[in-house]
């Protein structure tokens, strides 16, 4: 599979994971706290997986300053996501509202980047590298992400 594939793949199933999670109530304890924890598994592996492999990737191949604005951008995205949200809702009670509410800013803050990398990034990367490159990068970014969900989970697992 290619990499645009495989991460846009990504961007879906944590939308849908997203999704559900905004549909619950405060009643839903059980269920929030399951999709919580299986929506920091996701985002962690692919946020891991993009600044790893095909950040640097992209960023090499890129010959523009537009190139560079858009990883920069992309990183720092993934650091309001991952580094000041997600532990933010992760440390609030699933029973509350203000878990509703920060939970809503997570997916927010998660399409908005998604949108962009899949309309700006994604298609000048198809320009910037050649189907091989992309599908050994596809390649590359499957095996890692393999190993970070078994991490991330037995991780999340020994914590609870």
């Amino acid at each position: 599979m290619d990499a645009i594939k495989l991460l846009t793949q990504d961007h879906q199933t944590v939308r849908q994971l997203l999704t559900q999670l905004e549909e619950t109530t405060t009643r839903a304890v059980k269920k929030r706290a399951d999709l919580l924890a299986e929506i920091a598994v996701q985002l962690k592996a692919h946020t891991t997986i993009e600044e790893e492999i095909f950040y640097p990737a992209f960023k090499a191949a890129g010959d523009k300053s537009d190139d560079a604005m858009m990883y920069f951008e992309a990183m720092e995205e993934h650091r309001a996501a991952g580094d000041l949200v997600l532990p933010d809702l992760q440390n609030t009670p699933t029973d509350s509202e203000k878990f509703s509410g920060r939970a809503k800013v997570l997916k927010e803050l998660v399409e908005h980047h998604a949108d962009e990398e899949e309309k700006e990034m994604f298609k000048r990367a198809k320009k910037l590298m050649g189907a091989a490159e992309l599908k050994t990068l596809g390649e590359q970014l499957e095996k890692r992400k393999a190993e970070l969900v078994k991490q991330f989970k037995a991780e999340a697992k020994a914590a609870a």
